[in-house]
Parts: structure tokens; C-alpha cells; sequence
């Protein structure tokens, strides 16, 4: 299993990440995606990725950042992000993208003039693009309709959209993601659209520290992946196995990974 998207960088890991590792690699998640969300944290994400087999690091502005960052720095922070991508090691640009559910968030106009930039520098670098959404479902089709082709892709994690949207995007070559939400109680929604989802484009992730699947409780963390996985399947109706193959390759595809550790 690949968990493509794990913010093992955030503080929660700060004095357990050797033991979540193991863990995770004991419940056979095989590689993690770690996206940075700001220019704060992108160097310790590159150490651990550095250090860590099988851990691979992603650079992004997050929309959820802004409120933080007054408007004048943002060219600065985009410097910054060309610069980090210039040194090498990300395996995409992200995360990135629009929110417009958040409170306090900041307007749509900033944020899409960031997730522009951000998406012209995947362009540059030939990387993919890990894209946060958050009901601004229309306006992210929109823009990156404007933006296309994206020559390597991209994912829509946690993708929360339903079932109709999927074709618009997967028509701009995206892949999607899904986390713990499949796993809760009612989720029709969400597995509706997984099962929209076409061969080949699948991905699962647990976005940990959040989103924790069910039956665990608390702080969300790789070695979880295994409930979204079986979740998954149990939607699609297909073993476990199968399916877990599948959205590893795809992942390995889409981020370029090479073969499994070990």
C-alpha cells in the first residue's frame, strides 16, 4: 500500500515518528507522500525524506496558510517554492489549491493567483500537482480548465466532490485520493464517486494526523491506510489485494516512485 498523502512533518509525530514508521511499515504501507503546506516546514519534510526509505516529499502553498501570511509576502513565499524545487527531491507541488469553506479564509482571488504560480512551476519542473479542494468545486474546474494541460498530472486529495465531477476532472488527466471519510457512517457520497473514479486513476491516503478512520480513534496515522484500503474495496466490491495493487501502481505512476523498499 502507498499512502500518498501523510503530513508526517506535522507536530503530532514530533516524538513518536520512529514508532509510527514502524508501524506503518508493519501494516505494509510500502512509500508515503509527505506534502509541505508551508515554506516553514519544507526543509524538515526534505530531511525526513532524505533520511527515511520509502518516504518521499512534496512543496506547496496551502490555501489555509494565507490568513497567516500578509498579501505583500507572496512573492516571496513563491520564490521561495521555486527555489526549494530547485534543489530536487519533491515528488510533486502541493499542497496546493482553493478552500472555500474554511473560516477567515482568504479571498479566492489570492488564493488563485498562488495555486496559478503554483501550478506554472509543476509545468516547469515536470511535476505533478497534489491539490487541496474545498467547496470551491466549479471554481478549481474553472481554473484549471484555464490552466490545461497540466503535462504531469495531478490528484485531488481527500476528494470530497461527488460522483458528477469526476468525469470533468479525470478529463484534465487528475487522479483521486480518498481517506478515512469513506470509512464512516453514511458515506455515500464519497463512495459514490470512488466508484466513478476511472481504472487506473484510484489513490488512497490517510492525510494523517486528521481524518482518522474508523474503528480508530485520536491521531490519524499511516499504518491506518489499511481500513481505506478495505474500505475501498468493500465499495468497489473487489479483494483487497487487487485493489491495493492497483492504487499502488497508479501512485507509483503518478509520482514517478520507483519500486518498493526492500
Amino acid at each position: 500500500m502507498i499512502d500518498t498523502h501523510c503530513h508526517l512533518d506535522a507536530r503530532a509525530f514530533d516524538e513518536a515518528l520512529d514508532a509510527v514508521l514502524a508501524r506503518a511499515r508493519a501494516a505494509g504501507v510500502t512509500a508515503l507522500v509527505v506534502p509541505g503546506v508551508a515554506p516553514g516546514g519544507w526543509a524538515a519534510a526534505a530531511r525526513l525524506a532524505a533520511e527515511e526509505p520509502g518516504v518521499h516529499v512534496a512543496f506547496g502553498i496551502h490555501p489555509q496558510l494565507l490568513p497567516q501570511v500578509p498579501a505583500r509576502e507572496d512573492d516571496a513565499m513563491l520564490s521561495d517554492l521555486e527555489a526549494a524545487l530547485s534543489r530536487g527531491g519533491a515528488v510533486a507541488v502541493g499542497e496546493c489549491g482553493l478552500d472555500g469553506g474554511s473560516f477567515g479564509a482568504a479571498s479566492l482571488e489570492r488564493q488563485a493567483a498562488l495555486l496559478r504560480a503554483q501550478l506554472a512551476l509543476a509545468r516547469r519542473f515536470g511535476l505533478p500537482v497534489i491539490l487541496h479542494l474545498l467547496r470551491a468545486q466549479h471554481e478549481l474546474l474553472a481554473l484549471l480548465r484555464e490552466e490545461a494541460p497540466l503535462p504531469a498530472g495531478g490528484v485531488l486529495h481527500s476528494y470530497s466532490g461527488g460522483a458528477e465531477m469526476v468525469a470533468p476532472y479525470a478529463a484534465l488527466g487528475l487522479h483521486f485520493s480518498f481517506g478515512g471519510p469513506i470509512t464512516y457512517d453514511g458515506a455515500r457520497k464519497p463512495l459514490a464517486a470512488l466508484r466513478a473514479v476511472p481504472a487506473g486513476r484510484l489513490l488512497v491516503e490517510t492525510d494523517a494526523p486528521d481524518q482518522t478512520p474508523r474503528p480508530h480513534r485520536g491521531r490519524c496515522e499511516p499504518a491506518f491506510l489499511a481500513e481505506v484500503l478495505r474500505a475501498a474495496a468493500a465499495a468497489l466490491g473487489r479483494p483487497e489485494e487487487e485493489v491495493a495493487r492497483e492504487t499502488s501502481a497508479a501512485a507509483r505512476r503518478l509520482f514517478r516512485l520507483g519500486p518498493p523498499c526492500g
